[in-house]
């Protein structure tokens, strides 16, 4: 997966709390090809008429934010069952990041384990954030840009005085700056690891006989 250091995106506001992995990706989806994309089918039953099967009027459908990375969502983000294809539909849509209040947990790790960065702030905050974007949009039909600088786990709009500072697990953050899974940021040590084991046997010569 692509490395994640900083961020500069077009955010897009998704409302509502309790947003679950089946409405993320329908799973009916889920046997499609990964290698082909699952990009078109992210929020496919709100974007698309089931009568019509015509574009609806749901946020993404918006020319406006076709090129958004950074996505601005409620509490409970990514609830409801552990599939994986959530993740990968956000990711091959287009987004590096996801702020929100809370997320389901399955989902939250299952976004660090793909390259995909969540990121918990205040949920208030977040509140004015999500109304800033919908109403610079109606008013000016320009996009919010967000910076994130995983390095200093900082966040930052306009409007905001300062950066606002996110925490995320330090073996997390080493594997997504590095954009590595849990088993390639291992074997990077591998001659620490042997460097280890052989001082090891050294000392203790019992436990290789």
């Amino acid at each position: 997966m692509k490395p994640f250091t900083q961020l500069q995106g077009d955010a897009v506001a998704i409302e509502g709390r309790n947003i679950d992995t089946d409405q993320i990706i329908p799973a009916r989806f889920l046997k499609k090809n990964r290698a082909e994309g699952y990009g078109e089918y992210l929020f496919h039953d709100l974007r698309i008429d089931a009568a019509t099967q015509t574009p609806t009027g749901f946020v993404l459908n918006q020319p406006l934010f076709k090129q958004a990375t950074v996505l601005v969502a409620d509490h409970n983000f990514g609830c409801g069952s552990s599939r994986e294809g959530a993740v990968y539909t956000l990711a091959d849509f287009g987004f590096r990041a996801i702020l929100a209040p809370s997320f389901g947990d399955i989902f939250y790790s299952n976004c660090l384990k793909n390259g995909l960065l969540p990121i918990r702030l205040d949920a208030e905050i977040l509140s004015a954030l999500r109304a800033l974007i919908q109403d610079t949009a109606v008013r000016t039909g320009q996009v919010i840009p967000i910076a994130v600088d995983l390095e200093t786990c900082t966040v930052h709009w306009p409007g905001l005085d300062r950066p606002l500072a996110f925490s995320i697990d330090p073996f997390w953050r080493e594997c997504l700056l590095k954009g590595v899974d849990e088993v390639a940021l291992t074997l990077s040590y591998q001659n620490e690891i042997d460097a280890f084991e052989k001082k090891h046997y050294v000392e203790r010569p019992w436990l290789s006989a």
